[in-house]
């Protein structure tokens, strides 16, 4: 069993983003919704089964998610309640990006169209069609206002390869 429990652990490590998502679904590491993409080193914590994840998900590098409260081992040290655990379920939207190294924390819900900043740690509920950042995480823009305050920089790369978006890229800067 911990041969084929290694070999999972590998194949899940070495796929595409797309594939993992599908991966986590299929063995049951999490609920997760269709057209989701997981990245490496992301952490379903000690209880995947009280995550679920909606359609059109993004969840990027290093991203944590915790369903229980940590603390309880010093509650449980100090002899108040020697049996204590605190657990919390984590719900994601639709059409959601978490970005890097992203921490959200038990009992929380992410509404749809939502993007989280890189090293966010969402504490309490989002909103639709906002984007939070920061430690707690806290909304600091609508999505409406984001695509119009980014609309100047965007560029339509999406869809080239590799090869042909390095050479847009490079004529663009003058590399």
């Amino acid at each position: 069993m911990k041969i084929k429990k290694k070999i999972r652990d590998f194949v899940y490590a070495h796929v595409s983003t797309k594939k993992r998502a599908v991966l986590a679904k299929k063995w049951g590491k999490v609920n997760i919704g269709e057209n989701c993409e997981i990245y490496p080193n992301v952490i379903f914590g000690s209880e995947p089964y009280l995550i679920s994840i909606g359609n059109n998900v993004r969840i990027t590098t290093g991203v944590k998610f915790c369903t229980h409260d940590g603390g309880m081992w010093v509650i449980r040290n100090l002899g108040y309640n020697t049996h204590a655990d605190c657990f919390g379920k984590i719900v994601v939207g639709d059409n959601v990006h978490i970005g890097w190294n992203a921490i959200i924390m038990p009992n929380v819900e992410i509404g749809s169209n939502v993007i989280v900043g890189a090293g966010a740690v969402v504490t309490h509920n989002i909103p639709d069609n906002t984007v939070v950042a920061g430690v707690p995480a806290r909304v600091i823009r609508t999505i409406d206002e984001y695509y119009k305050k980014n609309s100047e920089r965007i560029v339509n790369t999406k869809g080239l390869s590799c090869k042909e978006k390095k050479v847009f890229i490079e004529r663009m800067f003058d590399l």
